[in-house]
This record gives C-alpha cells, structure tokens and sequence, in this order.
C-alpha cells in the first residue's frame, strides 16, 4: 500500500494526518458549544430557530425529565422520529444520563421492529405521535421490556406563524397537519416531559468508551445486529469530518441536515458534526424538495452532506425557482455512486465542490473521502480520513495483500471504527480481527496516488436513496404469500444511479405472478423503500452448486425478461 505521505499530499489546505481527540464525550462537544456560542442559532426547524444556549437548557430539562421515568446510566431508550429539534435534544438528554441513544426508522412496521426491540430490551421510547400505534403492540407484548411510550409532535417547534397555519379549515392546512402530526391521547407528551426543571449536577455522565448509540444493520443475512457506536467513535468521525473541510470557522457554518439521524450519515455528517463546529443546523424533517430549497433559500447552508438524488432535486428546483446556490461551498456524498455529470452541473451552478466519500454504520460512518478541493475526483470514493489505516486484501485469502492497481477486500482500522456487534461474538469475529482491522465487504482497487474506487460489492445488499435493503428480508415476506414458490431480490439501477429493488419470482404450482396482490402483501410489513418497484415472474432461480441463489445471473436474467417485454 503506498505510504500515508502520499494521501497527505492529497489532503485539502490544513487538514492533518492526525488529529488530537482526547477523552472528549458527545455531551463535552455540546457543552463546549453552548459555553462558547450561546447566542449563535444552533437549531433551525423549518425557521424556528434555538439558540445554543437555549439548545442546552432543553437538553438539560429533557434529562431530568426522562431521570423522572426512571431512564439512568446505561439504559437504552429508544428515538423514533423524523429530523427535527426535539429529535437532536432528546438524543443529547438521554446522553447526559449516561445512557444509550437506540435509532429506528420511525416508517418501520410493527414485525420490523420486534427484533430489535427484543436484542436491546428498551423500556422507554421516544416516537413520533404518528407511528404511535406501530409500537403499541410492543409495549403490549408481555415478552417485551418497553413500558413507555413518550409521543413527539413535531409542530410544537415551528414558528408560531407555521403553527397557526396548520389550523387553519382549508384542504392544504389539514393535508400538512396530517403529514407531521396525529393525537396520541393517553401518552406522556416529550414537550410536557422537556418543561420541567433542568437536571442537577448530581448524575453519572457519560465515559468516552460509553456507548452512545446503537444502530441496527442486517447485513446479508436480513437478521437484525445491533451496532454499538461509542462516544470515542462518534467524536472522532466528528472531528475527521471538520478537519476535512477546508477554511472550516467555528461559530460562522451552516449545515442543511436533510439526511434522517437514524442513518449514521445523517446523525453523524449532518447533525453532530455541526455541532462540534458550533454550527446552525438546519433540520428537515424529511427530504423533501420544496424543504430544501425553502432551507438553501432561508438559511443560506455553507455544507450540505447528502446523497446524489437530493443533490440533483436541489439543483433542478432552484435552478427553476431562481434561488440563489451560491451559498453552498461545501457538499459531502455518500451513500451511492456519485454521477460526474451531477458533479459538474452541481459546480457550475454553486462555485463550491461536491465531492464523494465512502462509509458504513460499523465505522461511524465515514472512513474515506475525496478532498474538497480541485484534486478531487469523480468516479473515485478518495483516499482515506486522518488516522485512517486502509489495507487491501485478497477475500479468499485475508492474510495476503494485493498488488497496486488489483481489486481487492477494504479492510481498515480507525478510531471511528466500532468494537464489535451486540452480543454476537461469532458474526463480530467474522469482521473484525482482535487488532481492530475490520472487513468492509467491498471489493475496491487503488491508484498509485492513493485513490480509492469501489468496483464491487461482496455484500448483496441493494441501495435505494442512500438506503440499506437487505434482499433476504424481502425474499422472506414475499414466500409468505401463496403464489409465490420462491423468490430473489436484487437492485437494479435507474436513470439517476440509484437501485431499484426488483424481485424475480418463481411463481407456485397453477399460480400466476399478480404484481398488485403482491405490492399490497409486502406494504404490511415492510417500510416504502423495500417495497419492490417490479415483480417479474420467472421459471426457476440459478443457483450454486450449494443452492445459494446467483445474483449476478437473477440480475441479467430480469433484464433480459424486461428487455423482451
């Protein structure tokens, strides 16, 4: 591997091979913002701003509130809910106890979450009041810890005049008021909870070895895994991803948080990581297009980390609505292939740079990224993030590296890389050896300068919008269904660089593919995003000489179908 002076010399203006991180917690990031900018606007909520100082007082209120219902050290609640204010502060509340933040996708259903909820044991959750009634049956389920269901509603921090609005007895005011919020009646309120006294001083805080967060990931098996990230993992992706930003000012960014915080990227590039810049945060609580182009509009962002499809929306609908994009120096992609085409309207348009990097959930989430500067380079993920060790390595034979220019397994050590998977020893060791060198599953190559592409994917996992599917989960739900015998679930992908989730079906004896029958079937348990776009019948699935199903030929054989159709 070439020596790490080489990727120095392709770092931006400032930015160090090594970075100091001490034994600083999330809480300590906050604090330090709160002491030194109290009156800088820390939170935007679609206008409503909160300042620093205000942002620490409803973490510590929230805190003593959730010390009321029992939350201490070393517990884990729940968050379910969309980006928003009460989101960011009820994440910080529960850290301040010294306890553990469990993000879920607010859109999942019932049978999603039960796993989960059983491997972490949460007693309280925090949820958006709309998807109340998907978690009821868990807090009724007497195999189940969870015993409080704590309801957020989100329009409670819009600005007074937004608020007003959404009463109004007009067809657009209550079509709004239902997308954001639902009653909830008989369940504690968070903003009741966060309007009590502030916490005092006489409570555990956190360590920096504490784990802060734990996200689920299903790999390829589709069997949920818990990913403890600790404080240590947090800060410092947080501190690699500033000092990756060139000119970066303390006091004087605005980030556009439109990414959900259940996805390590969003909660790690758009949130915490502005926060450590003592950055105003513009929260979004989905997004959305209009959202965001009201938000470059308003707010005037200065780094906007995302995923290609959002970055192309911003520029097509600014572009038509003349609003100005000058603003945006700085934009970070992840997630998915990053188009040159989009890279270069996105340029002209802005004077900034848009650069991709490269990350997964076990590593906090960003390992690698393309300087942001004019070396960057299309096509390429970029080279690795200070003190980021990056080896590449033959996946047959993990022992022996490849020679330059060879594809090969990533495999890297960092201090933003987890520890292991919760409570599973023998999937962990799979990943992970006991030096810390942790297995991504993407077969890359390397340039003589350093640079890193992504060619392959060992992990058959299927990306839709920046998010993870996992085809075994699907392939699951859709052999419940009577007319189908089996089926195999693979990304194919769009216009736009993006997968479409395809599912090929082996229909059952005198049955016929019905795509609406099996839509509706699939809509019962599992989120949007999995859903798949086509059915596509076919006689029988290639298979291995093990039987394990071959994607790669699934993949050709329903685009050779859909060809022909």
């Amino acid at each position: 591997m070439p020596d790490e002076a080489i990727w120095a010399s392709s770092y931006g203006p400032g930015v160090r091979l090594h970075l100091e991180y001490g034994d600083e917690t999330l809480n300590d990031q906050l604090d330090r913002a709160v002491a030194g900018y109290p009156d800088r606007p820390a939170l935007d909520f679609l206008g409503q701003k909160t300042t620093y100082a205000g942002f620490g007082e409803r973490v510590a209120r929230a805190a003593e509130g959730l010390r009321g219902l029992g939350v201490g050290a070393g517990d884990h609640v729940v968050l379910m809910m969309p980006t928003c204010a009460q989101h960011v502060i009820a994440f910080h509340a529960v850290l301040r106890l010294g306890a553990t933040v469990v993000e879920h996708n607010p859109l999942y259903t019932t049978d999603e979450l039960r796993l989960p909820f059983a491997d972490h044991g949460a007693k309280v959750a925090i949820v958006w009041d709309k998807v109340v009634p998907n978690v009821v049956p868990l807090q009724q389920d007497a195999g189940l810890p969870l015993q409080t269901v704590v309801a957020v509603d989100m329009t409670l921090d819009l600005p007074l005049v937004k608020r007003l609005a959404l009463r109004l007895p007009v067809a657009r005011a209550r079509t709004t008021r239902e997308e954001m919020t639902a009653p909830a009646p008989g369940f504690p309120r968070f903003s009741d909870l966060a309007s009590g006294p502030e916490l005092a001083g006489d409570h555990p805080r956190p360590g920096q070895d504490d784990v802060a967060v734990l996200i689920y990931t299903s790999g390829t098996s589709g069997t949920p895994k818990g990913v403890p990230l600790r404080h240590r993992n947090l800060v410092a992706n947080a501190a690699q991803s500033v000092s990756w930003i060139p000119g970066v000012e303390h006091g004087k960014e605005v980030f556009l948080a439109s990414l959900p915080m259940f996805h390590a990227y969003g909660l790690s590039v758009g949130v915490l990581a502005g926060i450590r810049v003592a950055a105003e945060v513009l929260l979004l609580p989905k997004p959305d297009t209009s959202l965001m182009v009201d938000a470059v509009k308003r707010g005037r962002p200065s780094f906007v980390p995302g995923v290609p499809p959002i970055y192309r929306r911003i520029l097509e609908e600014a572009t038509e609505r003349g609003v100005s994009m000058t603003s945006m120096k700085y934009a970070f992609s992840g997630a998915m292939p990053l188009p040159k085409d989009l890279v270069d309207a996105w340029e002209a348009k802005t004077g900034g740079l848009l650069v991709e990097g490269y990350g997964l959930t076990e590593t906090s989430p960003v390992l690698i990224g393309n300087p942001i500067t004019k070396a960057r380079r299309p096509g390429s993920i970029g080279v690795p993030y200070p003190d980021t060790q990056v080896r590449i390595i033959d996946p047959e034979k993990p022992g022996e590296e490849v020679a330059l220019g060879e594809r090969g397994e990533l495999v890297v050590k960092g201090p933003q890389v987890f520890d292991g998977y919760r409570d599973r020893p023998e999937e962990t060791a799979e990943v992970l050896d006991q030096d810390g060198w942790f297995r991504t599953g993407d077969i890359v190559t390397m340039s003589e300068d350093g640079f890193l592409t992504i060619v392959d994917r060992i992990k058959e996992v299927v990306i839709v919008g920046g998010f993870k599917v996992y085809p075994s989960e699907v392939e699951a739900v859709l052999r419940n269904h009577p007319s189908v015998k089996d089926a195999a679930v693979v990304g194919i992908p769009d216009a736009n660089g993006s997968d479409e989730v395809v599912a090929a079906i082996v229909p059952a004896e005198g049955q016929t593919v019905d795509s609406e029958a099996l839509l509706a079937h699939v809509r019962t348990s599992l989120t949007r995003y999995k859903v798949p776009r086509r059915f596509v019948p076919v006689e029988a699935l290639p298979l291995n000489p093990m039987g394990k199903v071959l994607r790669r030929e699934v993949t050709e054989q329903v685009k050779e179908i859909e060809q022909k159709a």
